[in-house]
């Protein structure tokens, strides 16, 4: 909407998101090729954590589409990606386990899990209305508006701030576990920190470009009051 000494930062981010994507596609796409010397799928592999850690009653589905995988917290369910559900190389139990470490947070009330499922529902609402509200208030030049805007929007940051140790939380259960339970052995270590590395850095990368479009937002207010 208007180009201020942040922008620079703002695109560089943007650009550390793109290439976070390809990463995780590259990652993943890579390690599929590497069969897991268990011989276990990825939903072999979340059906045993899940058992092992009280969670019998959990099913787990397989979904259509590419790292589509999500815990479903409502309906209590493990969704994973039908490459990761019938797969049995690195990627796929990499993702399965990191998909159960969300439910065991759910099982266990993971304080960042209970705070994320508590904003959803305030943030789904705001992150639609945000956009039209900044667009709304840069257009017309309505501070008013702006401020609501901002409001609305750090809402929608302040998400995607608490999702960071939710998905970092996750990635390190999975790691965990997998090893204590003899899914992996050391050597495959290294396949499943990349896999999973790949993916928390998208979210890093999401959540710095969001911050940083905040801070610039509320800039641009301070500045429009001195005029």
């Amino acid at each position: 909407m208007m180009f201020t000494w942040m922008t620079p930062l703002i695109l560089a981010a943007f650009a550390l998101t793109v290439w976070a994507q390809f990463k995780v596609k590259g990652n993943f796409n890579k390690w599929s090729q590497v069969p897991a010397q268990s011989g276990l799928t990825g939903r072999d592999v979340a059906r045993h954590i899940l058992d092992d850690n009280g969670l019998r009653s959990i099913p787990i589905e397989p979904v259509p589409g590419a790292l589509t995988d999500h815990y479903d917290p409502i309906s209590k369910v493990v969704r994973l990606s039908e490459p990761v559900y019938y797969g049995d190389s690195i990627s796929s139990i990499s993702v399965a386990a990191h998909e159960v470490g969300h439910a065991i947070q759910h099982k266990e009330g993971y304080s960042m899990l209970v705070l994320r499922h508590r904003m959803f529902p305030l943030v789904n609402l705001t992150s639609g209305i945000a956009p039209f509200l900044l667009l709304g208030g840069f257009l017309f030049k309505l501070p008013g508006l702006l401020l609501i805007g901002i409001l609305f929007f750090s809402a929608a940051v302040a998400f995607q701030v608490v999702t960071l140790p939710v998905e970092f939380n996750a990635s390190s259960r999975a790691k965990r576990l997998m090893l204590a339970e003899g899914i992996i052995g050391g050597n495959e270590k290294s396949g499943v920190d990349k896999v999973l590395g790949a993916a928390a850095l998208t979210y890093v990368a999401a959540a710095l470009m969001s911050v940083l479009q905040l801070l610039e937002y509320v800039w641009i207010f301070n500045s429009s009051d001195d005029d």
